[in-house]
């Protein structure tokens, strides 16, 4: 992250703090390019952007197509072959909808020479201001702080997954096969300590990279196991209406599931909380940012619709109503064990990956905001670059505070599908929906009552809706959890 907003600063203070930071990048704080004007973007930040839009298709398949795709199964499970499929792709609609219309609020202004914003705040400063800025920053960071806690419990669960895998083939299928997932929380947090050192944003292209791979693989390999159960069957499981009422299903509990299932489609699709992070990775015009973020969200938009309607159709069709939340991690498939196993390692290093993605605007947060309050502070702006890693005790300090408390909490709450879907809710319409639609609204100077703005508004309101009831829907299944719970234990 180069520049951006230090934190929910306003009036004279918020001018004092945007002025430090315009002085940081003279001074050269943001290091790594030369002293000419062709190492440096039109705003001052050397080295110039190099982002394209494979580099940010990179990024935005490394959010979306993460851990939510296992649990893409279930949740068509609940809603059945006819329900499923058509809120996925009415899912897809929306988020790629409302993903152009925040795209265009990048730049304010010009789309190639407008001021720039950094940050999705930073965007909410500059188009709708107020408090709407504060309420932006607490419910974006809050969720990122909820995605890295999820995607913790998520990694941990496949490290453990290739344990009882191999557990399995040895010892029988009917072995419990117990141990907890809390060693494999700390080994993941070890990890995510290390790859948090890496400076911002910018830096992690490779790590998306590898990580769009291993989405791709252990997507494959959970779709091919789908195919192979689905013909072993001699048909596809599953019904219209999805999981019947019945011994095992109370009517109340289908109507919470059917809603938590909203949720978890939801999650799987969510990406637009550090969609203008990753439009401040693009080169500058021509083509303006816009465009260029436009097609990338086209090409993730729907080479993940594709891969999330084969992976969640064909688990269904293999499992029916014994659909797990986690179909790699389920256990609904047992062999080959050694193909269960590449798959969870591939989770797991894509998890590393994505944990990156969404904790850096966390990071450069935080870390903006210090170095305006404490502009003197050697604590703070001291750095040592060691190959792709910029060392400084604050960052060092900070972030594996961060990494920890992260670790911490997971080991607390170590349910995925709960969390998933809770989050997915939370998240989806206020950051998702109602920021986008209302700043498109001012930046483009929809006129109130016209039709365009009649549309935007009944699309806000029914994703509101829908967000209300997936977020009760997930709020039942997390007290239901909590009832047979007992903290550090798996």
């Amino acid at each position: 992250m180069a520049n951006g907003s230090y934190g929910y600063q306003g009036g004279e203070a918020g001018r004092k703090a945007a002025a430090l930071e315009v002085s940081a990048v003279e001074a050269g704080i943001m290091n790594g390019g030369g002293e000419g004007d062709e190492w440096r973007d039109d705003d001052g930040r050397a080295p110039r952007r190099t982002g394209t839009v494979w580099t940010a298709s990179a990024h935005i398949i490394t959010a979306v197509i993460g851990s939510g795709v296992l649990s893409l199964a279930w949740a068509i499970a609940q809603l059945g072959w006819v329900a499923g499929p058509a809120v996925m792709l009415l899912f897809a609609f929306v988020i790629y909808y409302t993903s152009t219309l925040l795209a265009e609020c990048y730049r304010s202004g010009d789309a190639s020479t407008g001021k720039r914003n950094y940050t999705y705040m930073d965007a909410v400063r500059s188009n709708l201001g107020g408090t709407k800025v504060r309420l932006c920053g607490v419910i974006q960071y809050a969720n990122l702080f909820g995605v890295a806690i999820g995607y913790t419990i998520a990694a941990s669960i496949s490290m453990l997954a290739i344990k009882r895998a191999d557990c399995f083939h040895q010892k029988g299928h009917k072995n419990a096969c117990r141990s907890s997932s809390n060693p494999y929380m700390i080994l993941f947090g070890v990890v995510e300590i290390v790859f948090s050192q890496i400076p911002d944003f910018d830096q992690i292209w490779w790590l998306s990279i590898v990580a769009a791979i291993m989405s791709f693989t252990y997507s494959t390999i959970g779709l091919s196991l789908g195919v192979a159960q689905t013909v072993a069957n001699g048909g596809f499981q599953g019904s219209l209406t999805g999981i019947s009422v019945g011994v095992d299903v109370t009517s109340m509990q289908k109507v919470w599931r059917s809603l938590q299932a909203f949720g978890d489609i939801a999650f799987a699709y969510s990406y637009s909380i550090i969609l203008i992070e990753i439009q401040d990775t693009i080169k500058a015009p021509p083509p303006s940012e816009a465009k260029v973020m436009k097609k990338a969200t086209m090409v993730s938009v729907a080479t993940t619709t594709v891969f999330y309607m084969l992976c969640g159709c064909m688990g269904y069709a293999a499992f029916g109503d014994k659909s797990p939340d986690n179909l790699l991690t389920g256990f609904g498939f047992y062999e080959p064990f050694w193909l269960l196993d590449i798959a969870n390692a591939a989770i797991v290093i894509h998890l590393i990956g994505a944990y990156q993605v969404f904790c850096q605007p966390i990071f450069a947060f935080v870390e903006k905001w210090a170095a305006a309050t404490w502009p003197e502070s050697g604590f703070i702006s001291g750095e040592l670059r060691v190959g792709p890693f910029a060392l400084s005790v604050f960052r060092l300090t900070w972030r594996t505070a961060f990494v920890c408390l992260t670790t911490v909490v997971s080991m607390l709450l170590p349910f995925f599908g709960n969390v998933v879907g809770l989050l997915g809710a939370v998240s989806f319409w206020p950051l998702t929906v109602y920021f986008p639609v209302e700043m498109y609204i001012v930046q483009r100077g929809v006129r109130r009552g016209s039709a365009r703005w009649l549309c935007l508004k009944i699309l806000s309101a029914a994703c509101l809706v829908v967000s209300v009831a997936a977020a009760a829907g997930s709020i039942a299944d997390v007290i239901d959890a909590l009832k047979v719970y007992r903290p550090f234990s798996s």
